[in-house]
């Protein structure tokens, strides 16, 4: 016991004495009353959670005094920290800062999750902005040893307009800090630099910020959003605060390079020092640096010197016994821990260096009046006691609320309902008021709400809580419902849409393949600069067979595509100027009618076929939709908005839902078959698992509990008889929602009148259940689910044969899942297991081989010897699989050891640890799936995807790895599902007969000729793409002065060629400015080619041509412009002329690039008088 509890003795106080059994009359009184009882004390009693944070809230009102709280852990911290937001006075939220605990092990050679190390280091430049309200910590915190203040605060960086700063100092900073450089800039922490233009990403702030220089002063400074790079709005000034505590530059680098062999200087310690020395050579930092770097740096700081006004701190610590009961793990643990690994020859500093030790911290409390919240005292006379108790959990019994509400109102006893959204807490005033209750709904806070009778407000609270000497009962969405989490909509991290996946340069590297529309599959050689005549023209430079090559100009890009083929294989490579190509073309053209035809034919059936129209919605379905305890995100409700409207059409709907795991697909397939339900059609329900199958039964049911819908499942956890009798009431249209595996596409399944198949992860069915599903598609409504689409079902979607809806915005409070690369490492499993355990979550552990998945297990458990351990694989018995997951879903078992059958769906929030062991082994979209079973909470989930050397990895496992760490944000299954294209080949696509042709023409072309072809069966017009040769003699570069990377260049190049209509050029150049700053002329001159071009190869004008004061106009015989017109205006004008050929030429006076633009759009608008 520590030995600040040998308190002053002061007389035993509780709420019984005659004071305290008159109930306050209003919200001042309250706190007044509350702040006073607690006067005094050190030991408390009778405080379960929120409660705690109540009473704390009422002192700082009484007196205020920064307060520091000391939580075991992160999740306890961030749930205390919440509880004091809501019992602040509105507006005062920001009074509360929380400072997270690493979560990282120091002897297990890993660095703190970057999200978290963003967020300590944020928390300490506030405190010293005199941060004076609540700072919620861990204890690891506490001990933490830090680099001073002053140190600190110097490496944060305040720009101002018109400050005069160097660019390169600047840049300097940011590396420094840990900050990262990255083109576009998306993400906290990363910065660009393009020319006089720095993008930074500061966790100051809520957008990335866009800073102009002229010379070395900052001449403006805007917020852009990040997901389409534009302009928000001017702003005066910038905060750049560092993105971890620990700044390193490359001096301290270099130091600790010079001085880690000495210190380290065993023999045993070579191998590890020789890792490192790979990083540091070249000034680079390696995981678990922050650990090790201590040897060189001064971290001999504490949290307290960071804190303004220290010495008036309030210390709270909400659970005594579990305090002191951590701090004695946390002494022995490092302890062993240091001195395993540092046997073993790893870098270690002993705990000393990184943590202050127990005594320290038994002095600061000392020091500090600590106040210890306990459930029972063994010091019975020094404690003050409250009479908070946790409220009853109602479950939806409207009836039990009523009668409780009614005996509290009788009793004079105040209410507060608090409910988690806006919409939750007016559907409650709402229900109140139909049984003839009055509430008073409350826009102002706490404050507000305790200043009437009965309230209702919206709020964020743990759990409710009620005291008799109040008179106060505060209930939360938790006591109503069975569980309770707020869910608000937050920007997506990046929208992108369909067309941006396929041939985006970004990601163009020399060597990669392409393929030219007119000459074949080449190889990108990179850009290359040639002088044509006086100008100096930059091209794209292609290899083709016979080392001939091919010089593309900059403005015909869109002309070219990134090669993906099927097979993942190299393609072969095309003879240039052969006929070859053209009649590969035209063969495969020929061969794809067969294959658009049966296509179309599927599809035509579809929109022939006269299905169901549901009816709108009634009131009925609205009080369905409102029983909904979360807040739809945006592309929640345009889901819903897309299916509905489906539905309501006679064709029968085909419609594929994409969106990231716990996006909230199940909800809008649960409107759909509630939707079909209320018009007395039936639905089926179609999973690839039965333990799948029976996490959506539990979900339905529970989501439709008060509503007249009928829900059974098919499966093996049901007798026999059972199945019979389900069956049966299916025939007899008893069941309206029947959930199962492939089951339900067996012949002795009769549906009385089905109106809807929701399936589930669909391409984890086999052929003949698609075959099924694709004869069923003609006759009933299909709604597909899918965090990861097969390509397949994603190019249906692309190219309009298939409806899509994307759900790409995430939930409120979702993180993401810090993904690393690690050798296969027994420490490095323990210290992940260990962490996870410790914050009372579950891990699932990948190994994708029945042979050896029990020895693995076994070493687990040898390893973590306190961890429930299960197995999990494809050949166990189903009745024994089915029970081993359900126990893990119970949390029975603590690790999951399985093969890859975890990948489907599972929804275990309480798992947010993965570790895949030989991920190199793995497909993108798999390695997807699976990091998709983690993260699905509020909580930090990390994945270590294990291999067992780099050396060892081929070239595609390197990209797949690369990939999916690339891919962290939230919301990037759609995009994963068009790089596994590129990665793994577009597959078999749409049959085996068509394999081939994709390996001869790539994926993306091969999607462009299969558009056309159904366009052209379904008699819609193909325009002919025209190709116009425009030669202005002018100079039509993007210089490197202005963007220095080539991939970004060449990715502007594109998008310059490739835009498909005038109003998105004016587009991209105010994005292009916005982006890079005040184009040059060169660049004008690039969008002014693109301009004309739009307008020529409309106007099919094979060639514009300038010599000297004379454009030539070149038109193609099938040109829409009047001939008899152009003839007359030749006749007419002096300047104008017309050759035998057809060649028109306009004599133009001026030589400035922007008035021969001009004059040839004037030329333009007095030809294009068309037949």
């Amino acid at each position: 016991m520590l030995k600040e509890k040998s308190l002053h003795q002061t007389s035993l106080t509780e709420f019984e004495d005659q004071e305290s059994s008159r109930r306050p009359a209003n919200a001042s009184e309250i706190f007044r009353k509350l702040a006073g009882k607690l006067k005094g004390f050190r030991l408390l009693e009778g405080l379960h959670g929120p409660d705690s944070a109540f009473l704390f809230s009422a002192l700082s009102r009484q007196s205020p005094a920064p307060c520091l709280w000391l939580c075991l852990n992160n999740r306890q911290a961030e749930k205390i920290a919440e509880n004091l937001r809501f019992f602040l006075p509105q507006g005062n939220e920001d009074q509360v800062l929380v400072l997270p605990g690493s979560e990282a092990n120091p002897y297990r050679g890993l660095s703190p999750h970057p999200e978290i190390a963003a967020k300590r280091a944020l928390a300490l430049w506030r405190l010293l902005k005199n941060h004076s309200g609540f700072l919620v910590t861990t204890l690891a915190s506490i001990l933490t040893r830090l680099p001073s203040p002053a140190d600190f605060q110097s490496h944060c960086i305040s720009l101002e307009v018109g400050r005069f700063l160097p660019l390169n100092h600047l840049i300097q900073g940011l590396q420094d800090t840990g900050y990262v450089r990255e083109d576009p800039v998306s993400e906290v922490g990363e910065y660009s630099i393009r020319g006089g233009i720095v993008d930074i990403f500061s966790s100051a702030h809520e957008n990335p910020v866009r800073i102009e220089f002229f010379g070395d002063q900052i001449e403006s400074m805007r917020e852009f959003d990040p997901s389409t790079q534009r302009s928000i709005g001017l702003i005066p000034s910038c905060q750049v605060v560092p993105m971890r505590e620990m700044i390193l530059t490359e001096r301290e680098i270099a130091q600790w390079h010079k001085e880690a062999p000495e210190h380290w200087n065993e023999v045993r310690f070579a191998e590890a020092l020789q890792e490192k020395f790979q990083f540091t050579e070249n000034r680079e930092l390696f995981n678990g640096f922050e650990y090790v770097f201590p040897l060189v740096v001064d971290t001999e700081h504490h949290l307290l010197e960071f804190l303004p006004g220290s010495q008036d701190l309030r210390v709270v610590i909400p659970d005594g016994q579990g305090f002191l009961e951590e701090l004695d793990r946390l002494s022995s643990s490092h302890q062993e821990a240091f001195q395993e690994q540092h046997s073993k020859g790893e870098l270690v500093l002993p705990p000393q260096r990184l943590f202050f030790g127990k005594k320290w911290l038994e002095e600061v409390l000392e020091e500090r009046q600590a106040v210890f919240i306990e459930q029972l005292s063994d010091k019975p006379h020094e404690v003050c006691r409250f009479d908070f108790q946790v409220e009853r959990k109602y479950k939806g019994r409207i009836q039990d609320i009523l009668t409780d509400l009614s005996r509290w109102q009788d009793s004079h006893e105040r209410v507060v309902f608090v409910m988690s959204s806006q919409g939750m807490a007016e559907r409650v005033a709402h229900l109140l008021e139909e049984y003839g209750v009055v509430s008073h709904f409350v826009q102002k806070g706490i404050d507000e709400a305790l200043a009437h009778p009965l309230s209702v407000m919206q709020g964020k609270l743990s759990e409710g809580f009620y005291s008799a000497s109040l008179g106060l009962h505060i209930l939360t969405q938790e006591n109503f419902f069975e569980e309770s989490q707020l869910r608000v909509a937050r920007k997506p991290a990046h929208p992108e849409i369909a067309a941006q996946f396929l041939s985006d340069f970004r990601d163009l590297k020399k060597g990669d393949y392409v393929v030219h529309i007119d000459h074949g599959i080449g190889v990108f050689l990179g850009l290359e600069r040639i002088g044509v005549g006086e100008e100096l023209k930059e091209f794209v430079v292609l290899s083709y067979r016979n080392s001939a090559k091919l010089y593309v100009p900059i403005d015909r890009l869109g002309l070219i595509q990134k090669y993906s083929g099927a097979g993942g294989t190299a393609p072969k490579i095309d003879r240039l100027g052969g006929a070859s190509w053209e009649k590969t073309k035209r063969r495969i053209k020929k061969s794809m009618r067969d294959l658009a035809e049966d296509l179309l034919k599927l599809y035509a059936r579809r929109e022939m076929e006269k299905g169901y129209a549901f009816s709108t919605d009634d009131s009925l379905s609205k009080e369905f939709e409102e029983a909904f305890e979360y807040e739809e995100t945006p592309d929640q409700l345009a889901a819903i908005q897309n299916v509905k409207q489906d539905m309501e059409q006679e064709r029968p709907m085909d419609r594929l839902i994409c969106g990231d795991v716990g996006y909230g697909k199940t909800e809008v397939a649960m409107r759909a078959a509630f939707k079909a339900v209320n018009d007395s059609k039936q639905v089926a329900v179609l999973a690839p698992t039965t333990v799948l199958a029976f996490q959506h039964y539990n979900t339905f049911r529970e989501r439709c509990q008060g509503f007249p819908v009928s829900i059974e499942m098919l499966s093996r956890f049901k007798s026999r008889a059972e199945q019979a009798d389900t069956l049966r009431r299916t025939s007899l249209g008893l069941v309206d929602v029947l959930i199962g595996t492939h089951r339900l596409l067996s012949k002795d399944v009769h549906f009385k009148d089905l109106g809807l198949i929701v399936v589930d992860e669909e391409q984890r069915f086999g052929v003949a259940q698609k075959e099924r599903l694709k004869q069923l598609r003609t006759k009933v409504d299909v709604l597909a689910l899918s965090a990861t689409p097969i390509p397949r079902s994603l190019n249906m979607s692309l190219i309009g044969l298939r409806d899509l809806s994307i759900i790409e915005t995430p939930p409120r409070d979702r993180l993401a899942i810090q993904t690393v690369v690690v050798k296969f490492s027994r420490s490095i499993i323990r210290s992940a297991i260990d962490l996870e355990l410790k914050r009372e979550g579950q891990v699932f552990f990948v190994h994708n081989s029945v042979e050896t998945i029990y020895s693995i297990a076994t070493m687990i458990q040898e390893i973590m010897p306190e961890a429930r351990v299960a197995v999990a694989h494809g050949q166990m018995r189903e009745g024994q699989l089915q029970k081993v997951m359900i126990d893990f879903l119970n949390y029975r078992y603590d690790v999951l050891v399985a093969t890859t059958i975890i990948e489907n769906g599972l929804d275990i929030s309480r798992a947010n640890t993965l570790i895949v062991d030989r991920s190199d082994r793995f497909g993108l979209a798999q390695l997807y799936q699976l990091r998709g079973r983690v993260g699905r909470s509020s909580r930090r989930a990390y994945a270590y995807l294990m291999i067992p050397s780099q050396d060892f990895l081929s070239q595609d496992a390197s990209k797949r790895l690369a990939a999916i760490k690339e891919f962290s944000e939230l919301g990037s299954g759609f995009r994963v599902a068009a790089l596994d294209l590129e990665i793994r080949g577009a597959g078999n696509l749409l049959g085996s007969d068509q394999h081939g042709h994709m390996d001869v023409v790539g994926f993306e072309l091969y999607t462009k000729l299969l558009e056309q072809t159904i366009r052209e069966l379904r008699g819609e017009e193909v325009r002919e793409e025209v190709q116009t040769n425009i030669d202005l003699r002018m100079d039509i570069q993007i210089p490197e002065h202005y963007i220095d990377d080539s991939n970004l260049r060449l990715w502007l190049y594109k998008r310059v060629s490739s835009a498909p209509d005038p109003s998105a050029l004016e587009s991209l150049k105010e994005e292009v400015v916005d982006r890079f700053g005040k184009y040059p002329n060169s660049v004008s001159n690039l969008f002014g080619y693109a301009s004309l071009r739009l307008r020529t190869e409309q106007l099919k004008i094979l060639s514009l041509e300038r010599k000297g004061s004379r454009v030539f106009l070149k038109l193609r015989e099938d040109t829409p412009i009047s001939r008899e017109h152009v003839i007359d205006l030749v006749s007419r004008n002096g300047r104008l002329g017309l050759t035998p050929e057809g060649t028109m030429s306009a004599e133009i006076s001026s030589t400035l690039p922007d008035e021969v633009f001009q004059n040839i759009h004037a030329l333009l608008d007095e030809v294009a008088v068309l037949e």
